[in-house]
Parts: C-alpha cells; structure tokens; sequence
C-alpha cells in the first residue's frame, strides 16, 4: 500500500479548546496544534492572554514570544463572567475532542463549565485539567506557579552550587514539563476512547511532572539512607563529565565516563600529554577510581582543552568517537548547520510585522511531519470565523438531526 506524506500533521481533525493563559496550558496547546490539531484559544476581552506582552517586547510593548507560544491557534474571544460568553464557550466545548484548561482547581465550575456538565452534552470529551498541585488534595486550591512546583518538586534542591542557596534554571522548566505530560496525557486517552468510546479527564499537577524526573531521589534517601545534594555542573562519582574551557572562550561539555568512552578520550589527549594514556593509570582506569578522583581528572582536562579553540576540540574528540558538545547560546542556535538541517529554526513574519525565528516541530514524524501553519493571532481574530462555524454546525444539525 502507498501511504502519502502529509504536512497536516498526525493529530489533523482532533479539536484542542484552549482556556488558560501564562505558560503550562498555552504550550501544550502550541504542541497540539503543531502536531496538526485546531487549536482554538479562549481569550478574555481587552489584553487576552498576559504572554502577548510578556519578556522581550518590541518598542510597541509586542512579546518576542507570543508569535512561538501562539502559533497554530485561533484566537477567540469570550467573557466567561458574561452568561452569553459562557454558553459560547459551552457550545465550542461541545465540539471540542479535548478541552485543556490551567485555572486554579474550581474556577470552572464556577463558570458551569465543570467536567460533569461538558460531558453531560460531549461525552467523548476529553478534558485536560493543569494546575500547581492537582484537582484533589490538601493543596489542590492553592495557587501554583511554575516556580512552586519546581520547589516542591524536588528539582530546585537540587540545582545549583553546593555553597550557594538553591538556583533556578534560566527558562520555566515546572510549566513546560506540566505542558508536555498534559499532552501525554491526552494523547493517552485519546487512545483510550477509541475503545471505550467516552473520553475521561486528565489531572496534571505541576509538582508531579517536576517530582517525576526525580530519578532514585526518594529511594536513596528512605532505604539508601542518602539525600541527594547540590553539586554545581557534575554528578558525584561522574567523571570525566563537566564543561571544561576553551582557548577561544568558549567551553564544551566532554561526557567520558563510560570506561569505553574515557579510553577514547585518553587516546585523543595523549599526544599533548607526552604520550601518556590516563586510562593506564590506577586512578582513572574504571569508572569507580575516576568518580573518586574526580577533581584532580578534570584539571587535568581542563588544562587540556583550554589550549585548543573549541572548534579543535569538537573534531578531535569527534574523530575519536567521544560525546562532546559546545555549550551554545541562541546564537549558536540559530546558525548552527545540524539544527538548520533538521528544521529546528523555523522563520516566520510576526504579526507586528518582524521575522521571527523559533524552534522547529519536535518530535519529527517521517508521514506526517506538522507544520507551522500560523503565527500568534491577534487578540480575538478567528471569533467571527468561529462563531460562523458553530453557527453552520448548528444549522446542518437541526436539517439532518442523525
């Protein structure tokens, strides 16, 4: 059987209803619609969603990260403290193949739109709640941010210096792995209904999606007796693994500590070490002796590395099979040849009017790859579109009611 490639997407035809704003439901929702699905996005009247005007700005006050955040949605707008706006939203929820929502556990329901009530008139429905600490729970109406979930997740603990009070990492990781199990999630179930025929709902909670990338941390503490601590860029008893500088400023992260893989990398230093291979050494020869002489081994590397310029480094070890990586910043980004040649830099004109570079569909489909359809709607503009849909479907319901 020939089976065609389409840029459509894999998820072409699911209806995604988006109500929420900030990071964790908007990026799930950016990921639905950039596997192909109609992403229709709830905004309040006056400003929408808070992420137009948020980080970066142009001189116009327009966000950098709007057009990424927002792309392959439908703006519309709808006032859920106004009962016409509620039944407006009601009606699109029943077209809708999931429904996903961040609001504070509660805020639905009080806007009768409760899981109960969407799915007494949708009941394949598939709604997708996220929040900082769950739907249920003795902090399930607490606010939650990502920060919070970060912390009391565990990851935040463990970030950072050991002298120094715990660090964050530069981006809202807490919201964007909530957004990324949110459409696991959903996914699943979509699976799920395919059999059952009635779809379920999804609790996401911030915390959880943090404490689940929390390794053997629990375990170690209650039956090893060990809790995990702070230790900068490395891993205690892991080395050769770190950034180690370069002559041209730069600094590239060489990850040896495979027994295999640290051979490699002597070889490839031994030239400029006066022929002296470090895995012949009884202090580097085994994965145990060279965690327990960690310090001394990366000196060692260190001083190696910084009389090369990076570029040097990078072939040597690739050359030598060594797992090795400049450690970028969006400039390296945007020009390196292995993003541009998978499509991890995608261009598009903002509707501010500025071309505007963003990442590319992850994963890759071989079929049906998605695409980057649209860009950042502005506020409210797919609402005449989409109530004449819904009007249209209204119509066609009441001539063929099978």
């Amino acid at each position: 059987m020939q089976l065609r490639m389409t840029s459509a997407g894999p998820l072409d035809g699911i209806r995604v209803l988006e109500l929420g704003s900030f990071i964790a439901g908007p990026f799930a929702g950016q990921l639905f619609g950039d596997y192909g699905a109609d992403v229709i996005k709830i905004e309040s009247p006056g400003a929408g969603d808070p992420m137009r005007s948020w980080g970066v700005t142009t001189d116009d006050g327009d966000s950098l990260w709007w057009p990424a955040i927002a792309r392959n949605k439908r703006s519309v707008v709808a006032d859920l403290h106004d009962p016409e706006g509620i039944a407006f939203v009601r009606a699109l929820a029943d077209t809708a193949d999931i429904v996903l929502e961040n609001f504070r556990p509660g805020k639905l329901a009080e806007f009768g739109l409760d899981d109960d009530t969407l799915r007494s008139t949708n009941p394949g429905v598939i709604i997708v709640h996220v929040s900082g600490f769950g739907q249920t729970g003795p902090r399930s109406s607490e606010a939650g941010f990502g920060s919070i979930g970060e912390a009391v997740g565990g990851i935040r603990y463990l970030t950072g210096d050991p002298d120094r009070p715990p660090a964050r990492c530069g981006i809202s990781l807490g919201d964007s792995l909530a957004a990324m199990h949110a459409v696991i999630g959903a996914l699943a179930a979509l699976h799920e209904r395919q059999h059952s025929g009635v779809g379920q709902g999804v609790d996401v909670a911030i915390y959880e999606a943090v404490a689940s990338l929390m390794e053997s941390t629990m375990v170690d503490y209650e039956v090893g007796g060990v809790i995990r601590q702070r230790s900068g860029g490395v891993l205690p008893g892991v080395a050769p693994a770190n950034a180690y500088p370069c002559a041209d400023g730069s600094e590239v992260l060489i990850a040896a500590n495979a027994d295999t893989v640290f051979r490699r990398l002597a070889g490839a230093m031994a030239p400029d070490l006066g022929g002296t291979d470090l895995s012949d050494d009884p202090q580097y020869a085994d994965h145990v002796s060279r965690g327990r002489n960690s310090v001394e081994l990366d000196r060692i590397v260190a001083d190696w590395t910084s009389t090369r310029p990076s570029a040097d480094v990078l072939d040597l070890l690739a050359e030598h099979g060594v797992p090795a990586g400049r450690v970028y910043t969006a400039p390296d980004m945007i020009t390196d040849p292995h993003y541009l040649a998978r499509d991890m830099v995608v261009r598009r004109t903002a509707r501010a009017g500025f071309e505007t570079p963003m990442n590319g569909i992850v994963p890759r489909f071989s079929r049906t790859p998605g695409s980057v359809r649209d860009v950042g709607p502005t506020l409210g503009e797919h609402t005449d579109e989409v109530r004449a849909e819904l009007a249209a479907r209204a119509g066609a319901s009441q001539e063929d009611p099978t």
